[in-house]
């Protein structure tokens, strides 16, 4: 329990209040087709690719987990039955993500979900969104979760709401800034301020 107050960051980090959403069936049930000349397959990807598609999609973000994860370790991951990764592309070009953990006691979080800038603003949000609840709840779940934060895209919550999901927790998360160890540029997610 964080105690009521204002509490520095050390420098060299950053702070995210994070806010976790769930649901316990499909909200989504309409089809929503994605445009023409985009498509979502289930893909088997290496590392290297999916590290490479994970920061054209998360760099804006600060997304760094899977940049600096042991190689094995992720490797396990992309392979387990537990996970689906769907890529999206326009054309042959991969541009985004939606990749989604069954677990053990019988909920599904939706760990990765987005596209890259440039893609934003084309329809491909609710065919994409349709696609992660109707992939988590072909399974038998409890529960599809999400999380999100206050360094996300300022859109996120408001569509993930707008999805189906209800907000039950939020947290503080302190972690290492990925621009300060040359993990991202330090010119990226110049809405967060870097502090050395």
């Amino acid at each position: 329990m964080i105690p009521e107050g204002m509490h520095e960051v050390p420098a060299g980090h950053v702070p995210a209040v994070v806010t976790y959403l769930q649901m316990a069936s499909a909200q989504m049930t309409a089809a929503k087709p994605f445009p023409l000349g985009v498509t979502a397959t289930e893909e088997n990807l290496d590392v290297a690719a999916y590290r490479n598609l994970f920061r054209a999609v998360g760099a804006p973000w600060l997304w760094s987990s899977r940049l600096v994860m042991p190689e094995d370790e992720l490797q396990a991951i992309l392979q387990s039955d537990q996970t689906e990764l769907w890529v999206i592309r326009h054309e042959s070009k991969a541009i985004g993500i939606v990749e989604l953990s069954f677990q053990d006691d019988g909920d599904c979080e939706l760990d990765y979900f987005g596209i890259v800038t440039s893609a934003t603003g084309q329809g491909l949000g609710g065919p994409m969104m349709h696609l992660a609840q109707t992939q988590a709840f072909s399974r038998q779940i409890n529960r599809f979760f999400v999380h999100t934060c206050n360094w996300d895209d300022p859109r996120a919550l408001d569509f993930y709401q707008k999805a189906g999901f209800k907000p039950y927790k939020i947290a503080v998360e302190v972690f290492p800034d990925p621009r300060v160890d040359g993990i991202h540029d330090r010119r990226i997610a110049p809405h967060v301020p870097l502090i050395e």
